[in-house]
């Protein structure tokens, strides 16, 4: 950096060189960093001014009517007054008018819907699985051909996981044991794991629940797993209970958007909402490729949110829920089966991942986040996201490059369905996010896996415990799914959150972020 500055004031200092020619040396001399800086405040200068654009021209009409009445003198004040008592009718009027339209608007508008807490399930250390543990154990169950275990070794170096991940207790056994009294043992474990603790640290009773949401997709016995738990905690008889299956890892925002819908309706009660994913029936022991990967990724996991709509939940809420918006591709073909539960050509069951999912997955981000960035997006962003458009389809120019919203000035947190390490790169790239921006998703997948639908809950509380999430800062959770969906949910802090008690990160999120091999 010296360098640059001695040979910026040299040129400086040029006797008889001419003034512009000295100020573009200069400038040839400055680090490539000051002049991005220089822009970056040029823009937030812009954002700031758009921002504040309407209270700036109401501030010198403020000025003009405060000048105004300062000019006054009592006899100025007194025709005022007899003027409003000769039109007392009118005034009664334009009174009754606005309390009556302010009545119905409080009535009609929607309903709040506050986050009181949430809780994620964390395995017990004897189900941790190792890599070398894992490629031992696929070896010994005689499934796998070498071409597949070579596979899988590759997969599990890329994929962005630790050592440290879940799977549950029947794909521990050799052979395993996938039936479906230890599907239903999983299923047990991880659902009632993540309620009580949800139902310790809110000291909510189970029968003032009155709205219960279950999102699985793999795996939907009957009884369905919404009735596992009205069971077990014996809660009540007219309780709106449902159960979610085929849905995919976006599955999650699917229910808190179903909660948040019943809540409109439902009055001063509370909704629960539990995510999860089942893999003991849902194992490949077959050795098509495609059908491998979700052995690799997908590890145990479970989170249990409490939702409510009561006024007075707001002072002990953690959040407020501000947009859900849903995206579906379904109608396409190419997007229908790019996550297809199939059998292989050897009748064994898996999941298929086809090789055009990132593309997929980037269109239904573009269509979410069109509908989205209208909602979220301050004004600045709007106005150059138009002008670029409005520059491209009036000139015809391809050359120009469509503007990508920033969505740093939205949002202060992001958590991205932790689905794979190739998923969390796209979406730092597309939407220009910093490596801070996306470090939860990647740690959580570092950490805890794959765990579908629950991914986003493990990622917003890796924030917490890293103690970054202030009062008045905005989430955006976006999740991935089958079908193929696109799922987003946007949160606002209601006050500076702390973890919550018996946080999964609680005894390790001092060792992260830890350093991700290439």
């Amino acid at each position: 950096m010296s360098n640059h500055n001695e040979a910026a004031d040299g040129n400086l200092c040029c006797s008889g060189a001419d003034p512009v020619v000295r100020i573009k040396r200069a400038r040839k001399g400055l680090p490539d960093f000051v002049q991005s800086v220089n822009l970056k405040y040029v823009k937030l200068g812009y954002h700031h001014l758009m921002s504040h654009f309407l209270t700036l021209c109401l501030l010198p009409l403020i000025a003009i009517t405060l000048l105004q009445a300062s000019q006054m003198n009592y006899q100025d004040f007194q025709t005022l007054y007899l003027q409003l008592q000769l039109n007392l009718i009118t005034v009664l009027l334009a009174t009754a008018i606005m309390v009556f339209g302010s009545t119905v608007y409080i009535m009609t508008r929607p309903r709040s819907v506050y986050l009181v807490d949430y809780a994620c399930y964390r395995p017990p250390h004897h189900l941790q699985v190792k890599f070398n543990k894992f490629m031992d154990h696929s070896r010994l169950t005689g499934d796998f051909d070498e071409s597949s275990l070579e596979f899988q070794r590759k997969i599990l170096e890329r994929s962005g996981l630790g050592v440290e991940t879940y799977l549950p207790e029947a794909m521990h056994c050799v052979p395993p044991r996938p039936s479906m009294s230890t599907a239903r043992e999983e299923a047990e474990q991880v659902m009632f794991g993540a309620l009580e603790n949800l139902f310790k640290s809110t000291n909510v009773k189970p029968k003032d629940i009155g709205i219960l949401v279950v999102n699985c997709s793999l795996f939907n016995p009957t009884p369905s797993l919404s009735a596992m738990i009205v069971n077990r905690y014996g809660l009540r008889g007219n309780i709106q209970s449902f159960n979610l299956g085929g849905m995919g890892c976006s599955a999650g925002v699917i229910g808190i958007d179903l909660a948040k819908d019943m809540l409109q309706v439902h009055r001063n009660t509370y909704a629960v909402v539990v995510s999860t994913e089942n893999i003991t029936q849902n194992w490949y022991f077959g050795n098509k490729k495609s059908m491998l990967i979700p052995n690799c990724l997908f590890r145990v996991g479970c989170a249990a949110t409490l939702l409510s709509n009561k006024a007075s939940e707001k002072r002990r809420a953690k959040y407020k829920l501000v947009h859900v918006v849903r995206t579906h591709k379904g109608a396409q073909d190419t997007a229908f089966r790019c996550v297809y539960q199939e059998q292989d050509d050897h009748g064994k069951t898996g999941v298929s991942l086809s090789k055009d999912l990132m593309a997929i997955a980037g269109g239904a981000l573009k269509t979410n986040i069109t509908t989205l960035g209208p909602l979220v997006l301050p004004i600045s962003e709007q106005l150059l996201f138009f002008v670029t458009l409005a520059a491209r389809k009036l000139c015809n120019d391809a050359k120009i490059r469509p503007y990508i919203p920033d969505f740093k000035l939205a949002f202060d947190h992001f958590c991205i369905h932790a689905g794979g390490r190739g998923v969390i790169d796209e979406l730092e790239k597309n939407l220009q996010l910093s490596p801070i921006h996306v470090e939860a998703s990647r740690m959580t997948l570092h950490r805890f896996g794959n765990t579908s639908s629950s991914s986003i809950w493990y990622e917003l509380a890796y924030t917490e415990a890293k103690g970054r999430m202030k009062k008045g800062h905005r989430v955006w959770q976006i999740a991935f799914g089958s079908g193929f969906k696109c799922n987003s949910a946007v949160w606002q802090a209601l006050r500076n959150v702390k973890p919550s008690p018996n946080s999964p990160w609680q005894d390790c999120v001092d060792r992260y972020p830890v350093e991700m091999a290439n």
